[in-house]
């Protein structure tokens, strides 16, 4: 029920719009690295002057006009100048829906393609971000297309879907973004059982350490990430072949102690006034989130508002069972 709430509250437009007219009252600094580019891009250089390398989302939701997807498009654009211009060590992550995938698929690719194009010119790495089931195989026909003309460029596979395994396997020569999976997905299509998804993500990760090209292990999760250091260990992996990732504003301690232990770790950097619906699906994701920000975030300016929406879907799913 807590996941299913988060999610709800992450699809709320009206919360959405409130969230990003006082983002930074309501404590959004703690989890979003700035409400700019330049904001970002210190915090990028904060977090290489110890040893930690980003990757920059530029935040965005709920896209459904062509003119907020090219507007989309140029911004991350000028993320792809600022990395070069600033000679931070970032890569780029994002999402084909803020491209105009859910607008049509064609001008999607036009978007992506000319940021994949830019980036390449400075060898720099484009990320696609995986989202719900229903934009999982346009994405990766998206990737697919891509990868006929560029080669920086990969993505991420969630292991609560039943195709995980299968998809790994087909995308094994790309980087990818290991992660368990935010979204709310019908058993249909997912693993809803927390103990099913920890052991499909453990099989993935392994698999890709041993057959991959390079393996990002997005997690916070100190179980997995213990399991992770003794697999890399028993099997000699070398640490130039995987990373371990995590959110900014979560687990710095234990993101700065990776580092200074030697493995290669990446921040995942959110930046930009949409930063709501992303921070509840990271709720969603692990509740125990909740625990790692509360006391920054949910301040009682914030717990009104998230209040407010929460008992507005609580009452829509009551009216609905009725």
């Amino acid at each position: 029920m807590l996941k299913e709430l988060f999610i709800g509250l992450s699809q709320n437009q009206l919360l959405n719009t409130a969230a990003k007219k006082y983002g930074l009252k309501l404590g959004a600094q703690t989890v979003v690295a700035g409400t700019n580019l330049p904001e970002a891009i210190q915090t990028i250089r904060e977090l290489n002057a110890h040893g930690i390398s980003a990757t920059i989302d530029n935040l965005g939701e709920f896209v459904f006009e062509r003119d907020e997807a090219v507007m989309a498009k140029e911004q991350i654009l000028d993320v792809v100048r600022a990395i070069h211009e600033n000679g931070v060590d970032a890569h780029i992550s994002l999402k084909p829906s803020q491209l105009g995938l859910d607008i049509d698929r064609e001008f999607c690719y036009e978007n992506l393609r000319e940021i994949v194009a830019a980036a390449s010119e400075h060898d720099i790495f484009i990320n696609i971000d995986m989202e719900d089931h229903a934009r999982l195989q346009p994405s990766f026909d998206l990737l697919d297309e891509l990868h006929k003309e560029y080669d920086n460029v990969g993505t991420v596979i969630q292991a609560y879907f039943y195709r995980a395994e299968e998809d790994v396997r087909a995308y094994k020569d790309f980087r990818l973004r290991l992660v368990k999976g935010a979204y709310k997905e019908p058993a249909e299509y997912a693993y809803i059982d927390k103990a099913e998804i920890d052991r499909n993500y453990i099989e993935l990760i392994e698999y890709h350490l041993l057959n991959g090209k390079f393996t990002s292990i997005a997690t916070h999760d100190d179980k997995i990430i213990d399991h992770v250091k003794q697999f890399v260990e028993e099997h000699n992996i070398s640490r130039d072949k995987f990373e371990f990732q995590m959110l900014y504003g979560f687990r710095r301690d234990l993101q700065l102690q990776l580092a200074s232990e030697g493995y290669n770790f990446t921040t995942y950097v959110p930046f930009g006034n949409d930063w709501f619906g992303y921070f509840m699906r990271r709720l969603a994701e692990r509740p125990q989130n909740l625990n790692l920000v509360a006391k920054q975030v949910f301040t009682p300016k914030t717990n009104a508002v998230i209040g407010l929406a929460a008992g507005a879907f609580l009452l829509g799913r009551l009216t609905k069972r009725k």
